[in-house]
């Protein structure tokens, strides 16, 4: 990436000026009398963003002629995440089953709506305001589905409660949404877009909170493969399994939960502690997967097993938010001094 330089010069006695680089200018659609916004950075620097183009609708077209199931949900979800406000789904003719993927899309995403729907096309419009998605906030709520979605599994689990378990694999689509939105939000900072808490976030907190929400993302699909663990089980679990399966599923929610406060906290300390304790909580969990091994019930030792290395693998994200954590609180020390 080239460098440019520019110099500093003074206008009206009190007004510092730079010129912009043309390429840039060109590229962004400024002309003379063109008003930019600018925005001062926490770590110093200026964001700069012409208010006329931040404004336009960024559109595609996309022919769907052959696209069905899979193939099509990964491509609108690319779609959204990639940034476009407006999506022209076109074909000779939109098959009943293509609508019903692209309505359970736009219900899974946050802001999309179908605005206009024909035989022939469909029209969806992302009608969200970037500049009211925090995502700090959105990160916290991830955290807290996620959180309550692993307690409630291994209660399902406990209780054979297959209403329960079936409440918590439903519960993993909202996680998936705010994921997704927050992949959206990282990536439309590369295009300028300006957002709710740019005053307070740099783009370097943005990447390392878009690699906490993928934790968080994780911890929810491993809350939804002890549900679905708990939902197939015919049997209860003995009790003198079931007992340590909770401590430890208690052990690694509350990993999670410190990992959470020492982000928000810029919290080193606490960080720490939680990287120093996992090897005494792996150790546990070593011994109740030898427990497995003994159980005359060989489809409930094998469903157990994936509870216990779901359990440890939510302890794992855990800790890389731990660490995540542990950088940003570093650098932003070092920014103060």
């Amino acid at each position: 990436m080239n460098i440019e330089t520019r110099k500093v010069q003074q206008t009206g006695g009190s007004t510092y000026i730079i010129s912009l680089p043309k390429q840039w200018a060109v590229n962004a659609g400024i002309q003379a009398g063109s008003r930019v916004a600018v925005n001062n950075q926490p770590d110093g620097s200026l964001s700069i963003a012409t208010l006329e183009t931040s404004s336009q609708p960024k559109r595609m077209k996309m022919d769907i002629s052959d696209q069905r199931g899979a193939a099509l949900v990964r491509n609108l979800i690319a779609a959204y995440v990639a940034g476009y406000d407006i999506i022209e789904l076109k074909s000779s003719r939109i098959l009943a089953e293509q609508k019903k993927v692209i309505r359970d899309i736009c219900h899974k995403l946050i802001g999309p709506e179908i605005i206009e729907e024909t035989s022939k096309s469909v029209l969806i419009q992302d009608l969200l305001n970037p500049e009211e998605v925090s995502i700090k906030k959105s990160i916290r709520r991830m955290f807290l589905i996620s959180n309550s979605m692993q307690k409630d599994a291994i209660s399902a689990l406990k209780h054979a409660e297959k209403d329960l378990a079936l409440d918590v694999m439903l519960r993993d689509d909202e996680v998936d949404r705010l994921f997704l939105l927050i992949s959206k939000q990282f990536r439309s900072l590369f295009r300028g877009t300006r957002l709710a808490d740019m005053r307070e976030t740099t783009v370097d907190e943005y990447h390392d909170f878009r690699m906490v929400a993928a934790s968080l993302e994780r911890i929810a699909d491993h809350a939804q493969r002890i549900a679905s663990v708990a939902k197939r089980l015919e049997e209860p679990v003995p009790e003198d399994l079931m007992k340590p399966l909770e401590e430890a599923s208690s052990e690694a929610r509350i990993v999670v939960e410190n990992s959470i406060d020492a982000l928000y906290g810029s919290d080193v300390k606490l960080a720490n502690k939680v990287l120093n304790e996992m090897e005494d909580f792996k150790a546990k969990t070593d011994r109740l997967n030898v427990g497995f091994l003994k159980m005359d019930n060989v489809e409930m030792a094998i469903g157990l097993g994936s509870v216990v290395d779901s359990i440890e693998r939510t302890a794992d994200y855990g800790t890389n938010i731990a660490e995540t954590a542990i950088n940003m609180a570093i650098a932003m020390k070092s920014e103060e001094n």
